[in-house]
């Protein structure tokens, strides 16, 4: 599949899946019924798209290497976000979470030896103002009085290592075992979610909502896909063009059909963000 198509469709999954949450918001007290859910139809997902499936015990070091700590982190990345919102708010908690950005870029730059040229830099510099733009909300609550610096740049760094182990494994993995790849990383991610919602039950007492686990299925479908397609995207596109155009145009796709068909109100920042998503978007891919 062409690598700039593999990228649209991963910028509609992605879309798709925040969509699908913003519909099913969760019912039941437990916070972790629609994350399970969702890993769990990821990694059902995964172990249909192997073909043979004695791979998954023969598979090369690297994938299951790739694939655990890519599961892990994508929790860890959910819990400091969960726990920054708590402390510091939701608005630096998502400004700071988009930020994670900033880590795949640099190990572009870093590990991988890709070079962004002038047009594609100045790109990436209106990604982040664009950002900027959508992470403020004038009806937003307020952070909390104490912030917690390290807490903020834990959400940065957690998220932005979650999305670069698709590079990584792009650089360093084995392509014949992509669909072992994401089969351990969904049932890593899975039994570590399982783990945090029985101990949030055996703690607080909160149930799960049987609900919250079946919207966690409609997300696990697109959210599964996005991931493959992501990756086959960096099989063909450079990172700093990759990251980039998938968070904005992500965010664009959300808007515009929030706008669209939830009738939701555009302010004058989020379309200024608008406008800016669309000119970051022409000049990545200029030459």
């Amino acid at each position: 599949m062409n690598p700039e198509f593999s990228l649209l469709l991963a910028m509609i999954c992605s879309a798709s899946m925040a969509l699908a949450l913003r519909l099913f918001r969760p019912e039941g007290n437990n916070r972790y019924g629609i994350i399970l859910g969702n890993y769990l139809t990821c990694t059902l997902t995964g172990f249909l798209f192997v073909g043979d499936k004695t791979a998954i015990l023969h598979a090369h070091p690297a994938t299951y290497i790739c694939g655990l700590a890519a599961g892990f982190l994508f929790v860890l990345s959910l819990v400091c976000m969960q726990t920054s919102i708590s402390r510091n708010g939701a608005i630096l908690s998502s400004a700071f979470s988009k930020l994670g950005l900033l880590v795949p870029l640099t190990l572009s730059l870093l590990l991988f030896h890709e070079r962004p040229g002038l047009l594609q830099i100045i790109g990436l510099l209106v990604v982040l103002v664009s950002i900027r733009f959508f992470s403020g909300n004038q009806n937003m609550d307020e952070p909390a009085a104490d912030v917690s610096l390290l807490l903020l740049l834990a959400v940065l760094f957690t998220n932005g290592m979650s999305d670069s182990m698709a590079k990584v494994y792009s650089t360093y993995g084995i392509p014949n075992e992509e669909p072992v790849y994401f089969f351990v990383l969904f049932l890593v991610a899975s039994l570590v979610t399982l783990c945090l919602l029985v101990h949030e039950r055996n703690t607080n007492g909160n149930k799960l909502s049987l609900r919250d686990l079946a919207a966690g299925i409609l997300v696990g479908i697109p959210n599964y896909f996005s991931s493959v397609l992501l990756l086959k995207a960096l099989n063909g596109i450079p990172a700093f063009i990759v990251y980039p155009v998938f968070s904005s145009g992500t965010i664009l796709i959300v808007t515009l059909i929030s706008s669209l068909f939830f009738h939701e109100k555009l302010n004058r920042r989020q379309l200024t963000g608008l406008v800016l998503v669309l000119i970051s978007i022409i000049f990545l891919n200029l030459s």
